[in-house]
């Protein structure tokens, strides 16, 4: 049973009832999920006790009963509280958005390092929804007469446990992150132009990374297809040479512990020379979508890199491939169709400009060169 609840006058990200619930149903269907109900609940401000008021609660229940529902995804971040009293009145498992996104990570790492960093992410997640429900199993210190009491508790114990395998985790990943910052330093001193694929989640990154660099790699037409960067050399127009690296997709609501434990993935688009800002043109929400990539690329560090826009699914709207240049006939925009291929050359000879442009301007100046507004003229461009 999904349940989507928009507080205030608009919804999340300013997407509407429709768009965000059909952003649920997706991450339920990635997460292996069958969808037999959906809710839309609007409220002016979240219930302290159950995010949503009593009444609700117990429409839900019945609808949960009905429909024969093991599970209920709301599509909003629940507090601990919220979380435990809604399962009690719902009788059915609760997860929230950030339970739900980290699952399908769970699911889709492949890489042992990807695993690492979901893990670290899972855990951070759990640590702050330890609940005290485990006096039973309380230990008891020694002592004599009346100096015994209340020792160590089941939840101290399960609290240093994870604060114990976060630290191993976390140097581990650091160790990870020291190799691939070596890597990127060997890219460094060979002059080799980086560029990272960038984008919410099922733009069609990976897609338009297989078509540019027949890559291979998994791409399917769901949320978070893949997780763990993939790299590769691409050769473009003038016959230059660069790397093309292909990273996690963001949504809106990205639980901050996956930012966090990916932060050494990430890097990559930090480090990057260009960003290829892929779009998913034929999605009614894009404007909200490309404001949050600008949003968690600001939040890594990568807010000042040097970016080209990539609409990409322009076949889903009987739209030929074309570039769109900026007040300096720089190209600043690409619309292609990475499924069809219609304007892959197109990109690559965009590329081929940003790289001969990087290359003849001052170290200084490629150091602190941003786009300060990815969105200002395409804004109108679908209308």
């Amino acid at each position: 049973m999904i349940v989507s609840v928009l507080t205030g006058r608009r919804g999340p990200a300013g997407e509407d009832a429709a768009d965000a619930l059909e952003e649920t149903r997706q991450l339920a269907r990635s997460a292996g999920c069958a969808v037999v109900g959906e809710v839309a609940v609007r409220r002016d401000r979240p219930d302290a006790a159950h995010y949503v008021g009593s009444g609700k609660v117990e429409e839900l229940a019945a609808l949960i009963q009905a429909q024969q529902a093991q599970l209920a995804v709301f599509d909003v971040p629940l507090s601990p509280a919220q979380q435990r009293n809604l399962e009690r009145a719902l009788g059915v498992a609760v997860l929230d958005r950030e339970l739900l996104i980290l699952d399908i990570f769970a699911q889709r790492a492949k890489s042992s390092e990807g695993k690492l960093q979901v893990e670290l992410a899972q855990l951070e997640h759990l640590s702050t929804r330890l609940v005290r429900g485990w006096t039973h199993l309380e230990r008891q210190r020694g002592g004599l007469g009346k100096t015994g009491g209340p020792g160590e508790k089941q939840i101290e114990l399960d609290r240093r446990q994870i604060g114990v395998r976060i630290k191993r985790l976390r140097e581990r990943l650091q160790a990870l992150g020291k190799q691939r910052r070596t890597q990127r330093r060997g890219r460094s001193r060979r002059d080799v132009f980086s560029v990272s694929l960038v984008g919410y989640t099922n733009a069609g990154k990976s897609t338009l990374f297989n078509a540019l660099t027949h890559a291979g790699s998994y791409a399917a037409d769901q949320l978070f297809a893949t997780l763990d960067t993939t790299s590769r050399r691409l050769f473009v127009a003038d016959g230059s040479e660069v790397v093309v690296s292909d990273t996690v997709g963001f949504i809106r609501g990205l639980p901050h512990q996956l930012v966090d434990a990916f932060k050494s993935t990430l890097e990559e688009a930090a480090e990057a020379d260009l960003l290829l800002h892929v779009v998913d043109a034929a999605s009614p929400a894009r404007q909200a979508q490309m404001a949050e990539v600008d949003r968690v690329l600001a939040e890594i560090g990568a807010g000042g890199v040097p970016r080209l826009l990539v609409f990409n699914k322009i076949d889903r709207l009987g739209r030929a491939a074309a570039v769109e240049r900026d007040a300096c006939a720089s190209i600043r925009a690409v619309f292609l169709s990475a499924a069809t291929g219609d304007g892959i050359g197109l990109l690559r000879e965009a590329i081929a400009e940003r790289a001969r442009d990087a290359r003849s301007a001052p170290a200084e100046s490629r150091a602190t060169r941003a786009d300060s507004t990815p969105t200002a003229l395409t804004a109108g461009v679908f209308e």
